[in-house]
């Protein structure tokens, strides 16, 4: 190992060789950290991405690992031999099946808490205990800003991962901060239409859907201001305030006449 590749820090990313995980290496890539990219399944894309990491001018390192079968605490502890300076970790590995809370059978309850906060919580605790400084981004969703029941199981892991990222960030203070980021409509999923996207942008405040680079700069910001802890930033348009629930003002209804009243 050359003094150059001793002088770098690394970053462990969940759920790296595809599109916000992706993203996020690049992006850490880009900052001149050493990767340590996560998958599970994407064995080629892994590959493949962790090649071009490389010719950004760090070292990229593979990882597979199952989140939802085995201990999660072991990843950050073969990440952390491979990569003795790791010093951030970014959670963002996910797993998403809609269903309401009287449709959800055991297992999908499991399996949803299995990635989407036992992993984060475990790897958590394991980089607090092997890390003397550094960083925690635990990836959300705007969505935790509602009460949708649709997604009964995949919400609550992600309101639970949000409510954990607060008590973590009171535990592990001062010398690790952490920190959330609750995409909105950034990079919708293949099976969603334009359409539908459309229809979702109609609910957004600023009226238009956000890229990748808007994410970026909140992991940047994160990363930098070093006297942020324990906040989750909604990188959504405003989409998760715009909800105004009912008020008299709005309220219009009709006598027996058939006139209005107001």
């Amino acid at each position: 190992m050359t003094d150059k590749e001793q002088q770098r820090s690394a970053v462990l990313v969940t759920g790296a060789a595809t599109r916000l995980g992706l993203a996020f290496s690049t992006a850490m890539a880009d900052r001149g950290y050493d990767i340590a990219l996560h998958y599970h399944h994407s064995s080629d894309q892994a590959l493949q991405q962790a090649e071009l990491i490389r010719h950004r001018g760090v070292r990229c390192e593979t990882f597979q690992f199952d989140l939802s079968e085995n201990d999660p605490g072991r990843l950050i502890e073969q990440v952390h031999h491979r990569f003795p300076d790791l010093q951030v970790l970014i959670n963002s590995a996910s797993t998403y099946h809609s269903g309401t809370i009287a449709d959800t059978a055991t297992r999908l309850l499991q399996q949803q808490f299995a990635v989407n906060f036992f992993a984060p919580y475990l790897m958590s605790a394991s980089f607090s205990r092997l890390v003397a400084r550094g960083n925690i981004i635990n990836i959300l969703d705007n969505k935790i800003a509602f009460q949708q029941y649709q997604y009964g199981a995949y919400l609550m892991s992600k309101k639970a991962l949000a409510e954990f990222t607060t008590l973590a960030a009171m535990e592990f203070s001062p010398r690790i901060r952490v920190n959330g980021i609750a995409p909105g409509v950034v990079l919708p999923g293949e099976t969603r239409t334009r359409d539908y996207i459309d229809w979702r942008i109609q609910g957004i405040p600023l009226q238009r859907q956000g890229q990748v680079e808007d994410l970026i700069q909140a992991l940047n910001y994160l990363l930098d201001n070093e006297f942020v802890t324990g906040q989750i930033l909604f990188v959504d348009g405003g989409e998760g305030i715009n909800h105004q629930g009912l008020n008299a003002e709005d309220y219009q209804f009709s006598d027996e006449s058939g006139d209005k009243i107001e």
